[in-house]
């Protein structure tokens, strides 16, 4: 049987609201297990990643809360959200695509010496050394540093990529 109208509609965007939920649950969940494991010691990046857990989880509150009421002001505000949402991943794509290959290897290496926790998780995430470049009084999170020193981030992600 075919559904038609409203009630399709309905059905559709609840069950993608839905899946909303549970993105949003899976984003939340996945930093803070991150964070209790060890995996990530930055508390800024799983503040991050759960604010936006929290903002998807919202947006999904409110257009089910819309589409199960058939609530007109409260889908208008759902459809302004998703609006807005579009244009910031939309200007972020833009700007990210604009970006040469010196500029992005300034704004790497810029990220890399912000932090040294950071610096240190992925160095042994990566088996890698520094940035560029080991200096000799650089110390090395690596397990296999002693073994290779050519080794480090931006040749090794090149050689991932």
């Amino acid at each position: 049987m075919v559904c038609g109208g409203f009630i399709c509609t309905k059905n559709s965007l609840c069950a993608v609201n839905i899946l909303y939920f549970l993105v949003s649950l899976l984003l939340i969940g996945t930093a803070a297990s991150g964070k209790w494991f060890g995996l990530v010691s930055s508390f800024r990046v799983v503040a991050g990643v759960i604010g936006v857990g929290v903002f998807l989880f919202m947006v999904a509150f409110v257009g089910l809360c819309g589409a199960l009421r058939q609530h007109q002001v409260l889908l208008f505000f759902y459809m302004v959200l998703l609006f807005m949402v579009f244009i910031v991943q939309f200007s972020l794509s833009c700007a990210c695509l604009t970006l040469s290959k010196d500029q992005q290897d300034h704004l790497l290496e810029v990220g890399w010496n912000k932090s040294l926790t950071t610096q240190r998780d992925i160095e042994k995430t990566l088996n890698c050394c520094g940035f560029s470049h080991l200096s000799i009084n650089d110390t090395c999170a690596a397990v296999r540093h002693w073994q290779n020193t050519n080794n480090n981030l931006v040749d090794g992600f090149r050689d991932n990529v």
